[in-house]
């Protein structure tokens, strides 16, 4: 598992923002502040539209970074155990693509046969130099 520090993974597949989604974000988590479900108020404000709740962003990582890492072999399953930093960079319309890479920085034994692992993930936007977010993300890894 330390050898795996250091190495940064592959971007995941784009993936669309539609307002579908986040409509259906807004319903699960009861937040339907207009910035978010509102185009036609949304236009008026100087975001131009409606754009997706930071959280929504978040929760879309562990789809995203799920498509390029794999566990090594002697590994059955890991969890999330949660984060040292989650910054919200850049706000992302709606309609957006965005991908997620990441990066190990840390491994340790937490038990027998229990890891920790801590990994920078970064939420890129499409044709913007700034990401949508990044965060330190701790996932806990054990063996079969």
């Amino acid at each position: 598992m330390r050898d795996l520090i250091g190495q940064e993974s592959e971007p995941s597949s784009w993936f669309q923002l539609t307002q579908e989604r986040v409509d259906q974000f807004a319903d699960v988590t009861n937040d339907h502040q207009f910035i978010h479900v509102d185009p036609e108020k949304a236009a008026t404000t100087e975001l131009g539209g409606t754009i997706a709740h930071g959280y929504f962003l978040l929760s879309l990582l562990p789809h995203l970074l799920g498509e390029m890492s794999s566990l090594p072999a002697g590994l059955a399953v890991k969890i999330n155990y949660g984060s040292n930093r989650v910054r919200f960079l850049n706000p992302v319309r709606v309609g957006s693509l965005v991908r997620a890479r990441q990066k190990i920085v840390a491994v340790s034994e937490r038990s027998s046969g229990v890891w920790r692992v801590e990994t920078e993930a970064v939420l890129e936007l499409k044709d913007e130099a700034r990401p949508a977010l990044v965060a330190e993300l701790i996932t806990l890894v054990f063996a079969d």
